[in-house]
């Protein structure tokens, strides 16, 4: 059997996606962030932004633009999804129609934002599976900024809905909603590490997604002279806050947020070893390095794995087999 099927007992694993996701949104940008994906490999998704990229009064051939985008053959590896404007705008049916209607089959995910509760993420997800079911796409995965009151308070519920596989946290828009009541400081480090509001936020949401085996996705660093606070910031996100997956707006941070997701070299030998150990005795408990290991921490390591190959890792020829399936 594949140890997913072994180690989550018939539930449902955990998603899976790269631990990167750039943001673009003008035409240029666009191109290039597709270039840079074609060198680097599916180490990284990229959002095709028409909440913020589009021009007023240019929304319409904006979209169309991110749906020919998607649906070329540049798009190799189907990772690009799109950010449409909110389920309250009247632009979002028109972004949703034109981009389901011209990339269905190779968009990779919708993200919504602004969302005030559950209840309109579940109004949007309706919309947009009217729209993807007409163009022949079945259950698109979706994605749900977290940046007001609203769908804070209903941040488990939200993570809970089958259809949604990641919640990112919009930091910038969940600060101003406090109107001055937290500083500006605490969009950036070291504040958006140590103040409470913040903190709570980003945790509730790590939190939600864990619960849900969905994918925490952390904020933006503004900083874009400097790509070392933005590795500094995705290595805090994963070690105090569970964070495994964070935004880029710069190509420069793209590779220093891969880099600071990666797990060691070492961690990765020793995830193989284990499971390539209880494989062997189809899954029942060893003795490692005189260590007792069962399917609890085999889920663990798993994870390490899985990690690794979303890093793009070069995986032990043991355990490259399974994570190819």
């Amino acid at each position: 059997m594949h140890p997913s099927e072994v180690l989550f007992q018939g539930k449902r694993p955990p998603v899976s996606l790269p631990v990167c996701d750039h943001y673009a949104g003008s035409d240029k940008l666009m191109r290039k962030s597709i270039a840079l994906q074609q060198e680097l490999g599916p180490v990284f998704d990229i959002t095709f932004d028409c909440e913020d990229g589009a021009a007023a009064g240019d929304e319409q051939p904006h979209a169309e633009l991110v749906a020919s985008l998607i649906a070329s053959e540049a798009n190799t590896f189907n990772r690009i999804g799109a950010r449409v404007h909110d389920v309250h705008s009247e632009f979002f049916i028109p972004d949703v129609a034109i981009i389901c209607q011209g990339a269905a089959q190779q968009l990779a995910y919708l993200v919504i934002p602004k969302a005030e509760s559950v209840l309109d993420v579940i109004e949007a997800i309706d919309v947009i599976n009217t729209h993807a079911r007409h163009a022949g796409r079945d259950c698109l995965p979706i994605h749900v900024l977290i940046e007001t009151h609203g769908a804070l308070a209903d941040v488990f519920a939200i993570a809970a809905l089958a259809q949604v596989e990641c919640l990112s946290f919009g930091i910038m828009d969940f600060v101003s909603a406090h109107y001055g009541a937290i500083p500006a400081s605490a969009m950036r480090t070291p504040g958006q590490f140590t103040h409470p509001l913040v903190m709570r936020a980003k945790l509730a949401i790590s939190a939600a997604c864990h619960a849900h085996g969905k994918v925490p996705s952390h904020n933006v660093t503004t900083d874009i002279k400097d790509s070392g606070i933005a590795a500094n910031d995705a290595s805090r996100a994963g070690a105090d806050c569970g964070y495994t997956r964070m935004w880029s707006i710069h190509p420069d941070q793209i590779k220093p947020i891969v880099k600071s997701f990666m797990p060691r070299n070492s961690e990765v030998a020793e995830a193989a070893q284990i499971l390539t150990d209880a494989q062997a005795v189809s899954w029942g408990p060893i003795k490692h390095h005189g260590r007792l290991h069962d399917r609890a921490s085999y889920r663990y390591y798993w994870t390490i794995l899985q990690r690794a190959r979303a890093s793009g890792m070069p995986l032990p020829d043991s355990v490259a087999h399974l994570l190819s399936t």
